[in-house]
């Protein structure tokens, strides 16, 4: 086997599903376009590198978020495979994603379909996992103008809708997920 101890693995396990629950609520802050729980998510000094909408500091990225998606009417990262690899206090992460994104324009919108993969690094600081450094990749595109989103749809009827930020239904539905909060 590995030569680690029972408590070794199961720290190891834990660390992982800790950068894992990280990497959801990721998923969640982004989509919800909650900005608050977004910051929660990164270390002060992390670095965010999303192509040409910012690459610098996290912090930053995030202060122009409220901007960049200001025409995003539905945000939907999906994660799929996550490898994980640990050292100590630090970690790296190679994410994959599709993740859909309805934009509003002036017109019906366009919508974007892309599958890419996040590069992450993760520290554990005052026994906390966050993000010390995310790079996007994307792998393929594919985008449909005009948008093909149909929320009218007769297989719709009687469903909760989703909606970014705090008028979405899981808000009201939740007692224990919380909006800002991780």
């Amino acid at each position: 086997m590995s030569g680690k101890t029972r408590e070794q693995q199961l720290d190891e396990l834990l660390d992982k599903q800790a950068i894992y629950e990280l990497i959801m609520a990721y998923c969640n802050a982004a989509d919800r376009h909650d900005h608050v729980k977004m910051r929660t998510l990164y270390h002060e000094d992390a670095i965010d590198d999303h192509g040409h909408f910012a690459k610098g500091l996290a912090m930053e990225f995030i202060d122009k978020l409220p901007e960049i998606q200001k025409a995003m009417e539905i945000l939907h990262h999906n994660v799929t495979t996550v490898n994980l690899k640990l050292a100590g206090d630090r970690a790296e992460g190679e994410v994959y994603i599709i993740a859909f994104h309805k934009v509003k324009d002036s017109g019906a919108g366009f919508d974007v379909l892309i599958g890419g993969r996040y590069f992450d690094k993760y520290e554990k600081r005052s026994g906390v996992w966050k993000f010390s450094h995310r790079a996007i990749v994307a792998d393929w595109a594919y985008p449909a103008t005009p948008s093909a989103v149909r929320l009218d749809h007769p297989f719709l009827t009687g469903a909760y809708i989703g909606k970014p930020g705090p008028a979405d239904p899981s808000y009201a539905f939740f007692s224990l997920l919380r909006r800002g909060e991780f």
